[in-house]
C-alpha cells in the first residue's frame, strides 16, 4: 500500500485533534457550590461531555445549570440527590443551618426539567431527596447510549 501526501495530511491532522474529555461522575455527594461552579464551567468551557454513572447528590447537581443538557447523560447506576443548602458544619457546631440565599442560588442554576421534579416532590429541604435510572430522571436528562 502507498501512503500518499494527502494520506499523511489527514493522519496528522486527526492525530493532532485533540480528543474531547470525559468528566465520569461516580461517587460525588457534594461540596462547597462556588467550587462546583468554577468547575462546571471549565468544562462547560472546554467542551467536555459528562456521564453520571453513579451518585451524583448535592451541588454536584449544579451540573445541570452549568453544562449543555445536550452534553450530559447517565447509566443505569446513576442516581441524583437534592437538598436545602446549608452552612459549613465546622462553622455552625455540627448542627445543619440551612442557608435560604444558598438555596436560592442554587436553585437559580437548575433547569425547568429539574425545578419541576423538586417542586413535584415537595420542593428543597433538609432532607435529600434522590431519584435514580429511569423515566423520571430521563425526564430530566438522556440515557447515555448503550456502549457506557
Amino acid at each position: 500500500m502507498r501512503i500518499t501526501s494527502l494520506a499523511l495530511l489527514v493522519l496528522s491532522l486527526v492525530a493532532a485533534t485533540p480528543a474531547h474529555a470525559l468528566l465520569h461522575i461516580t461517587r460525588d455527594h457534594g461540596g462547597y457550590v462556588e467550587e462546583y461552579k468554577e468547575k462546571y464551567k471549565r468544562v462547560r468551557d472546554n467542551g467536555e461531555r459528562v456521564v453520571i454513572d453513579g451518585i451524583c447528590n448535592s451541588a454536584c447537581t449544579m451540573v445541570f445549570g452549568i453544562v449543555p443538557m445536550n452534553k450530559i447523560c447517565v447509566t443505569p447506576r446513576a442516581s441524583l440527590g437534592f437538598h436545602q443548602a446549608y452552612y459549613d458544619k465546622a462553622f455552625t457546631f455540627g448542627i445543619k443551618v440551612t442557608s435560604l440565599e444558598g438555596t436560592s442560588d442554587l436553585m437559580s442554576y437548575y433547569p425547568g426539567t429539574v425545578k419541576d421534579w423538586i417542586r413535584r416532590n415537595g420542593g428543597l429541604t433538609t432532607e435529600m431527596k434522590k431519584i435514580t435510572n429511569g423515566a423520571e430522571l430521563w425526564k430530566i436528562v438522556d440515557p447515555c447510549p448503550d456502549d457506557w
